[in-house]
């Protein structure tokens, strides 16, 4: 989609009700899917983060950036993600979280970035992280600076591809919480994403969706 008409849209997107867990639960695999409906926090207290679901223009189309992460000793070692991180007690909210660790990720300067839309937090047991994922835009071309220390590659995803249904695949995995699993998944430049950020990508899917199709 042209970049420019991807902005007309924006302000449907912006008032767009969020389909939340009936979104998340499209990519959730099975042994998630209890603990989505009954997510009971209380005795948990999560540690805190936000990652930041950024277009921006590349060629005049419309592109979704993800990251690669780093290999390293954790539960989300290697795997695809949103630039984000952990929410620090300097941080006066979480856009302000999202925008820091995206500039410490992949270069681009709060400046830049135009935070849109809150979309629906996201509880993530294996780490017990609670995610506040924020729709940004950015309306010039990116050069992206990848901070090496934690990541090893970037995804430039056109929106086109990414509101194809062909790139939703079924595959088996082995996480930190069970063996050789069936699991939902994008099938995105040969990565599979799953878990959290398929989840969130779910939303943001359903979301996008609906609101192009209000235009057919």
């Amino acid at each position: 989609m042209d970049f420019q008409e991807f902005l007309e849209h924006v302000p449907k997107i912006i008032a767009a009700k969020l389909p939340a867990f009936d979104a998340h639960i499209k990519m959730a695999p099975l042994e998630r899917i209890e603990s989505l409906k009954n997510s009971n926090l209380d005795n948990k207290t999560p540690k805190l983060a936000a990652v930041m679901m950024l277009f921006y223009p590349k060629g005049n189309k419309t592109h979704l950036v993800l990251i690669v992460r780093n290999s390293y000793q954790g539960v989300h070692s290697a795997q695809i993600a949103f630039p984000g991180g952990k929410h620090e007690l300097e941080d006066e909210n979480f856009e302000i979280t999202a925008l820091r660790e995206t500039h410490e990720e992949i270069g681009i300067s709060p400046e830049r970035i135009e935070i849109v839309k809150a979309f629906t937090q996201l509880y993530i047991p294996p780490s017990n992280f609670m995610v506040h994922p924020f729709l940004g835009i950015c309306r010039e071309e990116i050069t992206f600076i990848p901070e090496p220390s934690e990541v090893a590659g970037i995804i430039e995803l056109p929106l086109s591809v990414f509101l194809d249904e062909t790139i939703i695949v079924q595959t088996k995995l082995s996480t930190s919480y069970a063996v050789n699993i069936s699991i939902p998944a994008f099938e995105i430049e040969k990565h599979i994403v799953w878990g959290a950020t398929a989840m969130i990508l779910s939303e943001l899917k359903v979301v996008l969706k609906t609101v192009l199709e209000q235009e057919v």
